[in-house]
């Protein structure tokens, strides 16, 4: 479990981790992990609020800071995803030809554009977080978003037999892993909704939806998931909860 965890952080990480040999047997517990590296973006980003209120730093700094945070502590392995799945959705050729894309190492126009409204609207709404409970609100969506990620990809079909979510999946003990996820999903579930009810149900049912639209877009468009597809689930899944959240502050007037 140790080495399934370390190699989690190896492969979605830049975090500074031990070296372990490339075996299935060190990825048999990545998947229900992975949530590990979520729970260290949040923390990081409830640092950085706590940084900020200590010395009076604005809130477009603060928003910034959190945004790169995510870029840093994952080195953008998620965005470059993101970038694969736009670029290949937009192309409106077939299956074969969106899955050839997502092997392209190319960036393309429509990658450019999406990723650049991605980060500002996302920035854009950290700058909302006016509170430290806000902010660890914001803080438990990473650990959401991972679980239903990974979840995606142990549950839904591959798109193909090969590839990086492939090398995960394939030696995964699919009931160990599935039963890790739902604790530590439900537990995210729940602080969030302890610290804001109102907030928190608005985020869960926002998740769901996108975990839905990700489900159908996945199997008509590219034939199942793969490693891109889940980064790209996995950002948009964030940004969205992120502004269900805000949205719900906004809407009740405060937290409840």
């Amino acid at each position: 479990m140790l080495r399934s965890l370390l190699t989690a952080f190896l492969m979605y990480s830049r975090l500074p981790v031990p070296q372990l040999p490339w075996k299935e047997e060190n990825r048999r517990y990545a998947l229900c992990s992975f949530p590990a590296v979520g729970a260290v973006l949040g923390a990081s980003v409830v640092v950085w609020r706590l940084v900020c209120s200590r010395l009076l730093i604005g809130q477009v700094l603060f928003a910034a800071g959190c945004t790169l945070l995510g870029v840093l502590i994952t080195g953008g392995i998620h965005l470059d995803g993101f970038c694969d799945v736009t670029d290949a959705r937009n192309s409106y050729g077939d299956r074969e030809r969106r899955l050839a894309i997502l092997k392209d190492p190319h960036v393309g126009a429509f990658a450019v554009i999406g990723l650049c409204a991605l980060l500002l609207w996302q920035t854009a709404l950290y700058t909302e977080l006016t509170t430290l409970r806000q902010t660890l609100c914001a803080a438990c969506i990473p650990v959401l978003s991972r679980v239903l990620s990974a979840m995606s990809a142990i549950c839904l079909p591959g798109a193909r037999k090969d590839g990086s979510l492939q090398s995960f999946v394939a030696p995964a003990d699919r009931a160990v892993s599935l039963g890790v996820l739902t604790v530590t999903g439900l537990a995210a579930a729940g602080l969030l909704l302890f610290l804001d009810p109102r907030g928190g149900c608005l985020t869960l049912c926002t998740a769901a939806l996108v975990l839905c639209r990700y489900r159908a877009a996945a199997l008509s468009q590219f034939g199942g998931v793969t490693g891109d597809t889940a980064g790209w689930f996995l950002s948009l899944c964030e940004v969205w909860c992120l502004t269900a959240l805000v949205l719900a502050h906004k809407l009740t007037g405060g937290m409840v």
